[in-house]
């Protein structure tokens, strides 16, 4: 192993996180789940700050940190909604927003061109707000109650950032996919 290699390492101990954050949100051990996905989301930031200041980021890396990051918050997602902590129905707007934007990268991928794609100024936005909300309702049920209404008002927040972000991704890429086959390969 080269020292090069540490930011994928550290990425492979947060998909190892996972279960465990599971696990603990299943049994209720909401406290403890808290510690292990903020331990998640630091580890996300050392990973990306040690191959961003180090150069050393690979293909590897690009492939694996994009997905420990959505495992993480779709496992969570789909826990807190079982817990009842969260609504299903946001649950089923987080996943749908992915299951498109996943099947659209294929479809680009396969009949226009590879796809090099990089996270949108909304989409990054959305990232965070689904983040916040996983701890805030962690903090919540875990560690001390959160003043009235802020959880719905994050609800809400995280919805209306999806829907954006998920309509951001299908017209941009739409765009882009009709004008590269017909346009002028310039975008509006």
């Amino acid at each position: 192993m080269q020292a090069r290699d540490i930011p994928n390492l550290i990425t492979v101990l947060r998909l190892l996180l996972v279960p465990p954050i599971v696990f603990c949100l299943l049994t209720a051990e909401y406290g403890l789940a808290l510690v292990l996905f903020v331990l998640a989301g630091l580890s996300d930031a050392l990973d990306g700050f040690l191959a961003k200041t180090f150069n050393w980021t690979s293909r590897l890396g690009g492939l694996l940190d994009p997905i420990a990051d959505k495992l993480l918050l779709v496992s969570c997602y789909l826990a807190l909604a079982w817990q009842d902590l969260i609504p299903v129905w946001l649950t089923a707007v987080v996943l749908g927003r992915d299951v498109v934007i996943f099947a659209g990268a294929i479809l680009y991928n396969a009949l226009v061109e590879r796809l090099e794609a990089a996270p949108s100024v909304i989409s990054k936005i959305n990232t965070l707000s689904q983040l916040v909300l996983v701890v805030a309702v962690l903090f919540n049920y875990g560690a001390q109650l959160l003043p009235t209404g802020w959880l719905e008002l994050l609800i809400q927040g995280v919805f209306a950032t999806t829907l954006l972000s998920g309509i951001d991704y299908v017209w941009t890429w739409g765009w882009r996919a009709w004008n590269k086959k017909h346009g002028s390969g310039r975008f509006p």
